[in-house]
């Protein structure tokens, strides 16, 4: 069967912006037929993520993301339909998701490593189990509850990061619902800055493209800041750490300020925040969601339950045609959505 797919075409180098010519499109051929515990699977959408940068090195730095290999069909999240099954718990029709979904039309996958999924719980929106009830709102809302230490009743002040992208915006709806009294998030045109007001229930947003982000984080906060979702790090979090206060939390989530750089994950700090870091006690632990992976079916019903109810508000920016995988990516890296961000490979 002759398919299409994306390989890794190039490296951008350990300190080089990615561009869309990173990629190729090219056609491939897969198998006729399956072997048993195998599916056939049609691919519907692909998802693209800030993380995906460093699995463009031959170094990922991590020990958990294994680097793609040149003229090598690139993976991630995505999810398809059932086309053919030889797997005893898959039938044709069944919508399914893997975390590692090579970018290409059409597969075939082991069916025990797929998630059946249920489009009911996200009333029809299959795309969403890829971002605000998948591993974006499980990164979210996993990391308010274990490193944000977040208490109803406690007067508490969060402070977003990127809280325009994938995760960010979610963070900051999902503080408020676990109880924080004031969220601000920080994101880079007032576009952004408006849609978290006005749509998502922050209290504010600061542009850090204009004017002074910290005079504006002390007008915004005057009780100082307890609970900080970092999505970039660089001097935008370390002008926000030295406005936390004492035993306060900062939920390391990305980096991404710092993703085009050779630096260790995660990156120091300047040895200044470093020591207020340390006088006030201020808790940085690299999070890791697949950590807490007993805790992602409850997890991910609370995520349903509140998109159904109106109180997540979901935000998608969703590009059309596996081609276009590429020009999607370059736009992420370089803040251009708002959102989770979404290649619709067929329907």
């Amino acid at each position: 069967m002759i398919i299409q797919r994306v390989v890794l075409n190039s490296r951008p180098g350990k300190n080089g912006v990615p561009v869309a010519e990173n990629f190729r499109l090219e056609q491939s051929t897969i198998a006729d037929t399956i072997q048993v515990g195998q599916v056939r699977v049609r691919t519907l959408y692909l998802s693209v993520d800030p993380y995906m940068r460093c699995r463009m090195n031959e170094d990922t730095g991590s020990d958990y993301l294994l680097p793609w290999q040149l003229s090598e069909v690139a993976d991630g999240g995505g999810i398809g339909v059932v086309e053919e099954s030889k797997h005893d718990n898959l039938a044709k029709g069944d919508f399914v998701t893997s975390f590692n979904w090579p970018w290409q039309t059409v597969a075939i996958l082991d069916g025990s490593l797929l998630q059946k999924l249920v489009p009911q719980l996200v009333s029809g929106h299959l795309s969403y189990f890829l971002g605000a009830a998948g591993i974006t709102g499980l990164t979210a809302l996993l990391g308010v509850k274990e490193k944000g230490h977040v208490a109803v009743g406690a007067n508490q002040t969060m402070v977003v990061s990127g809280a325009a992208g994938a995760c960010g915006s979610l963070a900051g709806q999902i503080g408020r619902l676990e109880g924080c009294s004031r969220v601000v998030g920080i994101a880079g045109t007032d576009e952004k800055c408006s849609i978290l007001v006005q749509e998502m229930g922050f209290d504010a947003a600061i542009n850090y493209k204009k004017g002074n982000v910290g005079e504006q984080l002390r007008e915004l906060c005057p009780g100082g800041v307890d609970v900080y979702f970092d999505n970039v790090g660089g001097d935008i979090s370390d002008t926000v750490i030295s406005q936390m206060n004492q035993n306060s939390h900062i939920i390391l989530c990305g980096q991404i300020s710092q993703y085009n750089k050779d630096v260790p994950y995660p990156p120091p700090l300047p040895p200044d925040i470093e020591k207020i870091q340390k006088e006030r006690n201020i808790t940085r632990e690299r999070f890791l969601v697949l950590n807490y992976m007993d805790k992602q079916e409850a997890s991910v019903l609370q995520l349903c339950q509140w998109i159904q109810e109106g109180k997540l508000k979901v935000r998608e920016t969703v590009v059309e045609g596996l081609a276009n995988i590429g020009a999607a990516f370059q736009s992420m890296m370089n803040g251009g959505n708002i959102g989770k961000q979404i290649v619709s490979v067929s329907k």
